[in-house]
């Protein structure tokens, strides 16, 4: 099933104007604010709304200079997206940082290209999440090279659309080994060597809006993201004497190339997520960037067991009953305060 999936790719799209800027790590701008953007358009989706240019992504780090200088950072799924995009956050704020996946080769590149950016360590690490060997290999590869994480990002993931009456027993394994038991493999490895050498960390795991309300279609993924939610908050409240803390960020609709492949193969619903998101845009890799970055950091270091949306109100906008009434006109409003102010006794 993900095979069929992986045959169509997302059409290239020219980028919007709004918001539209090329930045690199290394440059500055006018406020001597340092972007952080591995390179892409901020915004390059078909359309924006109007009211978007009142919400208008940034591409600064929002922590102070040098407030990961010392740590380390382990990211799963580190070589591309939004994984790309945190690890650039975490780097470019001084972490050293490993980023693991099972296709090396993506990662070693990565892994340059940040480094060279930053002017911090990037290390490349082959990890299949799926099995715990691989994920124990990995994790002492990552001791002996950096020493223990200060941060654990759990951002590894596969997903895509299916009826689920199409769904197989592998498609189904495919993406819970991947998602849920992927997550577990990491997090419980790395927290026993923790454990084991009384040192604390911050973990953070990327799920997705929809692990709340459930959603047809992406059903397994919807059961995984769910699954590492209920972890997370349960080793919050275990593992908290130990020194370690346990977040989630639920990002809404980000556009990436390998998740909107899966997800909006044929680029047709695109528009669709737009017009139903209050802030009228897509958000921006490096939002999530700037939140993972404080969420992992001493800043946040009160902050445990919390789940965090990040979708400009994409979520509220679905859940309230009466929310569609925004296209009622003020002609139709009126009409409508006149019949309620001359019914009596409703």
């Amino acid at each position: 099933m993900a095979a069929i999936c992986r045959r169509f790719c997302l059409a290239a799209r020219p980028p919007s104007s709004v918001f539209c800027r090329e930045s690199q790590i290394g440059a500055i701008n006018p406020r001597g604010e340092r972007f952080f953007n591995h390179g892409t358009k901020v915004l390059y989706q078909s359309k924006v709304l109007p009211q978007a240019k009142l919400f208008p992504p940034l591409q600064t780090v929002m922590l102070p200079p040098n407030s990961f200088k010392g740590k380390v950072a382990f990211i799963t799924g580190g070589g591309t997206g939004i994984g790309k995009g945190m690890t650039m956050a975490l780097s470019s704020l001084g972490a050293e940082c490993i980023i693991a996946s099972r296709n090396i080769d993506v990662l070693k590149e990565t892994a340059k290209e940040i480094s060279s950016k930053t002017g911090n360590a990037v290390h490349a690490v082959q990890c299949d999440v799926r099995d715990p060997v691989s994920v124990k290999k990995a994790v002492a590869e990552m001791i002996q090279v950096s020493g223990h994480p200060n941060a654990v990002i759990n951002n590894a993931a596969g997903n895509f659309i299916s009826p689920s009456e199409r769904l197989s027993a592998n498609a189904w394994r495919t993406i819970t080994d991947i998602v849920l038991n992927g997550t577990a493999n990491v997090t419980l490895e790395i927290g026993r060597e923790l454990i084991s050498a009384k040192k604390g960390a911050a973990f953070l795991a990327i799920t997705t809006i929809y692990a709340d309300s459930g959603s047809g279609f992406v059903v397994p993924s919807a059961s995984a993201k769910a699954g590492v939610e209920a972890m997370c908050k349960s080793l919050a409240a275990e593992w908290g004497r130990y020194g370690m803390r346990f977040n989630v960020i639920q990002p809404g609709p980000i556009k990436t190339k390998g998740a909107f492949s899966r997800l909006d193969p044929t680029g047709e619903y695109e528009e669709k997520m737009i017009e139903r998101i209050p802030c009228g845009r897509l958000g921006t890799v490096e939002e999530i960037g700037n939140l993972a970055a404080y969420l992992c950091s001493d800043y946040a270091s009160w902050v445990s067991g919390a789940v965090i949306k990040v979708d400009g109100g994409e979520y509220a906008a679905m859940a309230g009953e009466f929310n569609d009434l925004k296209q009622v006109t003020n002609e139709q409003w009126d009409m409508i305060e006149a019949t309620i102010r001359k019914t009596k006794g409703s």
